[in-house]
């Protein structure tokens, strides 16, 4: 029996146990073929996959490319390199950071529609109190930071269940913990690629008319020969306001190892000491402005105005002298919600200044040097984690809150961290268009048009394929820069960023279009990701319709005319409202 079969039933039938799955997902689930409709397992150690489109990363871009092409009736090997799909929601373990619009514009219609069964699959599975259940914007854990904080697992749940029907009738062959290996080109053009299961060491070679680099680090493009780009342009280059003034390919924003806790008052869950406490304890990252002291302190660089700030913690909620509450910042249940005996306490997600990781890249490095810098964060947030449990000032003036608990259970690791790193980002392609700050933010806009009123908007592009909203808000760098955190305009989405140069048949998804290491910062977001996913796999299922290539789609007026309208009835948002 096939691997990926195996692993992926062990995956379903512990979530089933757990209260994950619905019976009738387990049911549609278990029905997976072992290969797929492109090929079968031959017991050997290689085997081939063809299908009509293969997805690299099973990311948020890489599940709204797939669902994109699959309602379009073609059939989709999506490649994800840990056991679960969802990257910035699940294995990553963040919340979605949003735009203040979310709920009625400003995304797409499957974006939303993730968000209503997110927040239907508490309705059904939860025990919530009437008010909560009632509350058509249920907010499982009220965090501070977005509109729909909830648990990693239950987005899993979700796009597991979204995808059944697919996976049942072969449509979708999922092939969890794979990564790519190698990859086979002739001149422009991407024959196939190779990927290889991280469990059993057994390869399989993936054939397709399109390749779709939905991996959180664009992990496809070097082995495509893809043209791409990594860390800081110069401002000399790009001309942005906020630009560099060197170019520098390693400097690169940091990367976080995300964790889960609660707060049992009266119990001591305090966790061994991490082997490099002493070295995190006394760390003061080397910045440009200064960083205010050392990193597992509550004081840190204020993002937008540069000065230090202290933020506030307190497990019981409340805001203290007024300033931010960590506990309530990325909270994901907020146990006044539900019924009461529910949970012992509320749960949160740490994803902090305080556990960035600025000491090593994740792009533009051996492998080993990868899994070092991952050891090494991993490191850091347990150190944080220690820190909180045993030295952390508290509201009462003592030290340290040995309640907290590490909740690895809901992170599905056994290191107490997410089973990814957080990343912001990633290799960026050379594109038929790069999106620069002069088109989005607010301040060189305003420059350029001369307008600084109502009337002032991001560039509006031909070629529009989605939207999005947030500030360009780049976190400290392994090169020593501090918080670079601006402001932007509602933005669009040129179809000609998540097109190659020159490779034909590759289409990037997510971090890795063309943008800037600044206004990469904008687009990195969650329903953006989201709309980029959806875009580039509805761009290469009309490339198989029309037998048009990509370039062709955008460059030709009535193909991308009839691309966007496609687009627009199946309630992808190509303009924001006046």
């Amino acid at each position: 029996m096939a691997y990926n079969r195996r692993r992926f039933l062990s995956s379903v039938a512990a979530m089933s146990a757990s209260g994950w799955l619905s019976a009738d997902a387990v049911k549609l689930l278990a029905e997976q073929s072992a290969e797929g409709p492109g090929g079968r397992s031959t017991g050997s150690t290689t085997s081939e996959l063809r299908t009509d489109v293969v997805i690299l990363g099973g990311g948020l871009g890489g599940c709204a490319a797939a669902l994109s092409v699959l309602r379009d009736g073609l059939r989709v090997v999506m490649t994800e390199e840990t056991d679960w799909i969802g990257g910035q929601l699940t294995s990553q373990a963040v919340p979605p950071d949003e735009h203040s619009k979310i709920e009625t514009h400003g995304a797409n219609a499957s974006y939303r529609q993730l968000r209503t069964r997110i927040r239907d699959y508490y309705r059904d599975h939860y025990p919530l109190t009437d008010a909560a259940r009632n509350n058509p914007l249920l907010n499982p854990g009220n965090g501070s930071v977005s509109r729909l904080c909830h648990e990693p697992r239950v987005a899993l749940a979700v796009l597991l269940q979204w995808f059944a029907p697919w996976i049942s009738s072969g449509q979708l062959t999922l092939l969890l913990e794979h990564r790519l290996v190698a990859a086979d080109v002739s001149a422009d053009h991407v024959n196939s690629i190779s990927v290889k299961s991280t469990r059993s060491g057994n390869h399989r070679t993936l054939v397709a008319p399109y390749f779709i680099d939905a991996t959180e680090l664009g992990d496809a493009l070097p082995l495509t020969n893809t043209e791409f780009v990594t860390g800081a342009e110069s401002k000399a280059e790009t001309g942005e306001m906020h630009a560099l003034e060197n170019a520098d390919p390693a400097n690169q924003q940091a990367f976080t190892m995300c964790f889960a806790i609660d707060h049992v008052a009266g119990e001591d869950h305090r966790i061994d000491k991490p082997a490099e406490y002493d070295f995190w304890k006394s760390y003061v990252p080397d910045l440009t402005p200064p960083w205010p002291g050392k990193l597992l302190d509550f004081t840190y660089t204020h993002p937008s105005t540069g000065v230090p700030k202290t933020l506030g913690f307190d497990p019981t909620g409340k805001r203290p002298g007024g300033v931010i509450n960590l506990w309530t910042y990325r909270r994901l249940i907020d146990v006044s919600q539900f019924q009461d005996g529910a949970y012992k306490g509320d749960i949160i997600l740490v994803n902090w200044p305080q556990n960035d990781y600025l000491l090593g890249n994740l792009v533009g490095v051996t492998d080993q040097q990868r899994q070092q810098a991952i050891a090494r964060a991993t490191q850091l947030s347990l150190s944080l984690m220690y820190w909180l449990q045993t030295e952390a000032p508290r509201p009462d003036g003592g030290q340290g809150f040995p309640g907290l608990r590490l909740r690895d259970d809901l992170l599905g690791t056994e290191t107490g961290v997410a089973k990814y790193p957080y990343v912001r980002e990633s290799r960026r392609i050379r594109a038929m268009f790069t999106v620069l700050e002069q088109h989005v933010g607010r301040e060189q806009r305003a420059l350029i048009t001369g307008d600084s009123g109502n009337g002032l908007r991001a560039a509006s592009f031909t070629d529009s394929v989605g939207v999005g909203s947030y500030a360009i808000d780049l976190h400290p760098t392994t090169a020593g820069n501090n918080y670079i955190d601006f402001a932007t305009l509602p933005f669009e989405v040129p179809l000609g960023a998540l097109i190659p140069q020159r490779v034909s048949n590759l289409i990037a998804a997510c971090k890795n279009i063309g943008v800037t290491h600044m206004t990469g910062g904008c687009y990195r977001l969650h329903p953006v990701e989201w709309g980029i996913g959806e875009a580039a796999g509805g761009l290469a299922s009309q490339a198989i319709r029309t037998q048009r290539t990509p370039r062709e789609i955008r460059e030709l007026p009535l193909q991308l005319a009839n691309f966007q309208s496609k687009l627009q009835s199946q309630g992808v948002e190509i303009r924001w409202p006046n």
